[in-house]
């Protein structure tokens, strides 16, 4: 337990420290982030309300007992949102940890071994690149079935090709430095090179891949539950849209004010967030290459 309290103050410690050095909008980007984090794992405790239960009048605009008002069913909006900030983050999270990881193994791999390894997988790169990825995003969720971890799934399959690229470029660099040829002739392999050299040199450039692909799994899962591919259990920011622009005559009425405007700002915002940060990471990294 006390090596546990250790190792957590360490890398508490350590996030501080990067944070601090990250410039002015970045810090703003990692509060707004941190906020809708803790607004999605304490969703329970701070919305009063079900999320998915009516608790008032429908289409109840925003009042002290309602805070951003009700949909059609008289569900509360606050609600949704602070569990929609949970998918919001699990699927965003999610994809760009298993596109980003994959990326970086696949670009280790054509970057180290050369030859026909580095022609395939580029000639694939450079297929799924060029492949429409929107449409076959939704034929998959179409084929597979609305469900969150189908969605991650999806996402990843056409996210890796950047991730992969970038490391490719950064592992060909590192190749011709002298210590890897050293350690080479010495009889280190693949592993330990991957271990002890790659990994740590590509670990800033991966940090900013996956950052980027966080914001573009956010705004592509909202898109596909807006199109209502998501999963219909869920409560995702997509999906509100999905329900608020399918009720007849919304821009006609008052109720888009709370009910369209809610989830968009939602999105805005963090994806928002999330680019200032993949920015402000970015010209770290670049500071320390």
């Amino acid at each position: 337990m006390t090596e546990l309290k250790k190792r957590g103050s360490q890398f508490l410690h350590n996030t501080y420290r990067i944070v601090r050095r990250l410039p002015p909008s970045g810090q703003v980007a990692v509060i707004l982030i941190s906020l809708v984090l803790l607004t999605g794992l304490f969703a329970d405790w701070l919305s009063p309300h079900s999320h998915v239960l009516p608790s008032g009048n429908a289409l109840q605009p925003p009042d002290s007992r309602h805070w951003l008002g009700t949909d059609e069913l008289g569900i509360d909006l606050w609600a949704q949102i602070c569990h929609g900030a949970r998918l919001s983050i699990f699927v965003g999270l999610g994809t760009a940890l298993l596109a980003g990881l994959g990326g970086c193994l696949i670009g280790i791999l054509s970057g180290y071994f050369g030859g026909m390894t580095d022609r395939l997988i580029m000639r694939l790169t450079d297929l799924m690149i060029v492949l429409p990825d929107l449409p076959l995003m939704i034929v998959l969720g179409v084929f597979l079935g609305p469900s969150l971890y189908n969605i991650i799934l999806v996402l990843a399959i056409f996210s890796w090709t950047g991730p992969a690229r970038i490391v490719r470029s950064k592992i060909l660099s590192m190749k011709q430095e002298k210590y890897i040829t050293v350690a080479a002739s010495y009889g280190a392999g693949f592993v330990h090179l991957t271990t002890r050299h790659f990994l740590p040199g590509i670990l800033p450039l991966a940090a900013v891949s996956i950052i980027r692909l966080t914001g573009r799994a956010i705004v592509a899962e909202a898109g596909l539950s807006f199109l209502g591919l998501g999963d219909p259990t869920s409560k995702s920011w997509g999906l509100i849209l999905n329900h608020a622009v399918q009720f007849k005559g919304i821009y006609f009425t008052e109720f888009w004010k709370w009910w369209v405007a809610a989830p968009l700002t939602a999105i805005t915002l963090l994806v928002f967030a999330i680019a200032m940060l993949a920015r402000a990471s970015e010209t770290l990294a670049n500071s320390k290459l």
